[in-house]
């Protein structure tokens, strides 16, 4: 079990209480996931992970991002949610369902921790600022079908770790039942 007091987090029986009622405080399904999404922006990852060597480039600004990336109704594409910290002109950024890493998450509906997304030569920068520099993916489900992920990058190499796989489990059943609970795919449109 994750003790989640040592991660940034006063008691963590009070945090649970505090996020759940600040979920429930919100009237659509976008402000709520917001709260999930700001919420794991702040817990995972190592935060002196820009001080390190290699952390950065020159020229680099640390800084991370989040959102709720769900699966559109007709399977063709994921649709960025409650996003924090991407540029305005990115909001609900629409992307193939198979591509990236997002899309392999899709595919293999399992969770993916690329820590430096340097040793990856596959990896798709989504982003038209800049390349995140280290990524983090969690899936979550409905009754065994995949609704979405949380996912969250950061501009410093090694800041997510196998730990951070463990602290965003609770927050990805959070999203799942916030998405189900608001009817969230209500909000989703066919796109073409």
């Amino acid at each position: 079990m994750v003790e989640y007091s040592k991660y940034n987090i006063d008691r963590s029986h009070d945090f649970w209480n505090i996020l759940l009622q600040k979920c429930l405080d919100e009237d659509s399904v976008e402000s709520a996931l917001s709260v999930v999404t700001k919420a794991i922006i702040e817990i995972l990852g190592d935060k002196s992970a820009h001080l390190k060597p290699g952390g950065l480039r020159d020229g680099e600004t640390q800084y991370s991002v989040s959102a709720a990336v769900m699966i559109s109704k007709e399977k063709k594409l994921n649709i960025f949610f409650a996003q924090q910290n991407f540029p305005d002109h990115q909001y609900r950024l629409k992307i193939p369902l198979d591509h990236g890493h997002p899309g392999i998450v899709v595919k293999n509906e399992q969770p993916l921790l690329l820590s430096n997304t340097d040793e990856h030569q596959d990896f798709k920068q989504i982003l038209d600022t800049s390349r995140m520099g280290s990524s983090i993916y969690y899936p979550f489900f409905w009754k065994g079908q995949m609704l979405g992920q949380l996912i969250c990058g950061s501009q410093a190499r090694n800041t997510y770790r196998n730990l951070d796989l463990e602290l965003i489990k609770p927050f990805a059943k959070i999203a799942s039942l916030l998405w189900v609970s608001h009817n969230g795919s209500d909000t989703l449109t066919i796109e073409k």
